[in-house]
């Protein structure tokens, strides 16, 4: 999906009131075309995609391949993914689009306003999401070359070998990010369709290795290994796995629309489904009464290489690799917007973000992938085999899909939902994913607890840096703009003052355009004052929509005292320095403002002011007295925000023209200070 910003030419001017909004253009497919689903395919499905590559090895693993293990596995696949893929994310969660985009934050920005806690299932939400970013490169490229032992050239390979070949893949996958997906995601429809057809073709062909499987699809058989089978329960961690990928249908809505993922995932889920079909009947055939060991598997067994023939494996495993890799792209790219959201909400620091081609969704964020980069790098290295990183793999996401069933049942009351259908939605969903959540928890001591302490260190920097601006929030003192507008226009006439800068800008939070931070007045006025020709108070709004762009200019003094408002969508990046110059042309070509120089030399040359920007930077003063609670966040946050992007860079405003003044913040005074005054000999006489 491209979005474009075209400028309209609808301009409403009152007195000394200015809007102009900013419209959108999208190629987003609202209807059902052959390219929207190639799109689909390449972009949506390659987490849940690979799954066959290794749900079964973690179902088998260290068990004796019997009729009820495969059948019964076979019948829990086929029902999780049409109760959790299908029924919960497909049809129901696809209905909450933000004007039509998906995906975690974008459905809290729907329900936001609702509830004040639902911050916290959200933050949980994306901190998991970030977590399942780092796993499914590893786990998904090292399952495809890991069959490579399964090919008579290179049976011997070792698996340092395979971990050195994976290293090299995740590295460069990382390393193209920087160039953006432009050029080469054209490519990702017509691979995955190869994928899909692949899959499908070979489990056609074992269909006939044992016809039993087909009773899989009677849930009949899941209830049986889930009560009858030793340990059956334990299972559904393994089978979990088939379903990891279904909060990326949803997150990736906005990149091909509801309609083209619904008729996709037809055809995407009957070819998974007939994989794994032919994956049992071919372990059924093969192996049946045999114990698949541990050691077996990390031998390089893997049933989904199994059921290839010797001179097509060679093929198959180049076509799963490239398979694995646009997965990761997937999560990847997935992983930088949803980061560019939480920085927009403020529930993630500012970071640098660079844009690698003008298409709407391409970004780049530097720091993140690099996070991405060592994470992955470091699971592949810490577990070493696909098998045991399955381990870890499964636990964090349980965590993603609660939290989105908390908050789609807040949308269900937000469209004043039937009140039983909302309860039944959450009885159904919310036991179906503890039952997941308690099954994963098995998981915990074998490597589950890396994705828990990676997800929870994310979810502790997500409410440090929106609990602390909770925290400031409460103690900014703001002052009526009014009170303050004949002592601007007196400074900025008094000669007897050496101006500051012709054009003096502020970035104020100030909501309320009669308002304005005494901190900012306190700047201007106080000590050595700022005089300037013309003084501007730039705010930016964060609004629920994902792409809105418009401003609001107000003339507060026509040509002396500027307002501008920037009401920017949650994805949409505040570049304040391009904006503002933008608007600022926009204000000239309308004769709404002068910016011509005031000195008399440059004044008689028609030459631009200079243009200065003035970003007030807090630092946490000594003199508080906060709960300790409240204490330890506010330090976290400090030392967090020394590790993030500056004020100014967040903003995209250049260096070269920002002056940085940093002030206390005194959240909590001091209230009592024990001093006793001494009096000398002299005094007292």
């Amino acid at each position: 999906m491209f979005l474009y910003f075209l400028h309209t030419s609808q301009i409403t001017c009152k007195g000394c009131f200015f809007t102009k909004k900013l419209s959108l253009v999208s190629t987003k497919v609202n209807k059902v075309t052959s390219a929207g689903l190639l799109v689909a395919l390449g972009i949506i499905y390659g987490d849940i995609g690979t799954s066959p590559l290794y749900v079964f090895n973690a179902i088998i693993n260290s068990k004796e391949i019997s009729e009820l293990l495969v059948v019964g596995g076979l019948s829990c696949i086929i029902w999780t993914l049409t109760l959790q893929t299908t029924l919960k994310y497909v049809v129901l969660t696809l209905r909450a689009d933000n004007k039509g985009e998906g995906g975690i934050f974008s459905l809290y920005t729907l329900v936001r306003r609702q509830k004040k806690w639902l911050v916290i299932p959200a933050m949980i939400g994306g901190a998991a999401l970030l977590a399942d970013g780092m796993i499914t490169p590893a786990i998904s490229v090292a399952s495809s070359i890991e069959g490579l032992k399964q090919i008579d050239a290179f049976k011997d390979i070792s698996q340092l070998h395979i971990i050195y070949i994976v290293l090299s893949i995740l590295a460069l996958l990382f390393f193209l990010q920087k160039f953006g997906t432009a050029s080469i995601g054209k490519l990702f429809g017509p691979i995955m369709m190869i994928w899909f057809a692949m899959l499908a073709i070979l489990g056609i062909v074992h269909f006939q290795d044992d016809l039993s499987v087909f009773k899989a699809f009677n849930p009949y058989y899941a209830v049986k290994l889930l009560t009858v089978y030793p340990n059956g329960f334990w299972i559904l961690g393994a089978i979990f796995l088939c379903t990891t990928g279904a909060e990326a249908l949803y997150s990736d809505l906005g990149h091909c629309g509801r309609a083209n993922i619904r008729y996709s995932w037809v055809f995407v889920k009957t070819c998974l489904i007939i994989n794994y079909l032919g994956q049992g009947a071919w372990l059924l055939a093969t192996f049946k009464g045999q114990i698949i060991t541990d050691e077996i598997i990390k031998g390089g067994f893997n049933p989904f290489f199994g059921v290839m023939s010797d001179q097509f494996r060679l093929i198959g495993l180049v076509i799963a690799t490239f398979a694995a890799i646009i997965a990761s792209q997937a999560l990847i790219s997935g992983s930088f917007t949803l980061i560019s959201e939480a920085i927009r909400l403020n529930l993630w620091p500012r970071m640098k973000i660079n844009y690698p081609s003008e298409a709407k969704g391409q970004l780049f964020i530097p720091g993140i992938n690099l996070m991405l980069f060592l994470g992955c790098c470091t699971i592949v290295l810490y577990f070493k085999s696909a098998s045991a990183m399955e381990a870890a793999y499964g636990l964090a996401i349980t965590l993603c899909m609660l939290s989105t069933s908390i908050l789609f049942a807040n949308f269900l009351v937000s469209k004043r939902t039937n009140s039983l259908l909302i309860y039944l939605y959450l009885f159904i969903y919310l036991t179906l994913e503890c039952v997941f959540l308690f099954a994963n928890l098995d998981k915990f001591s074998h490597g589950g607890y890396i994705a828990v302490m990676v997800g929870g260190g994310l979810f502790i920097v997500m409410y440090v840096w929106f609990r602390s601006r909770k925290i400031k929030n409460r103690y900014v003192e703001f002052v009526r703009m009014e009170e303050y507008i004949s002592k601007l226009e007196e400074l900025s006439n008094d000669n007897s003052v050496p101006k500051y800068a012709t054009h003096l800008v502020y970035m104020t939070s100030a909501n309320n355009p009669k308002e304005i931070e005494h901190k900012i007045i306190y700047s201007i006025l106080s000590g050595k004052p700022k005089r300037a020709d013309i003084f501007w108070f730039v705010h930016v709004d964060t609004l629920d929509e994902p792409y809105t762009s418009e401003y609001v200019v107000e003339h507060i003094i026509p040509n002396d005292i500027i307002r501008v408002e920037f009401r920017l969508g949650f994805r949409v990046a505040p570049r304040v320095n391009l904006m503002f110059k933008k608007v600022v042309e926009d204000l000239v070509a309308n004769k709404e403002v002068n910016v011509t120089s005031r000195y008399e030399s440059q004044q008689r040359n028609n030459e631009v002011g200079d243009f200065q920007f003035v970003v007030l930077e807090k630092f946490l003063a000594q003199d508080n007295e906060l709960p300790f609670l409240e204490r330890i966040i506010m330090q976290l946050y400090f030392w967090i925000k020394e590790l993030s992007l500056s004020e100014e860079k967040g903003f995209g405003l250049q260096q070269s023209n920002v002056v940085v003044e940093k002030y206390p913040l005194i959240v909590a005074p001091v209230s009592k200070i024990k001093l006793t005054r001494i009096y000398t000999e002299d005094e007292e006489e």
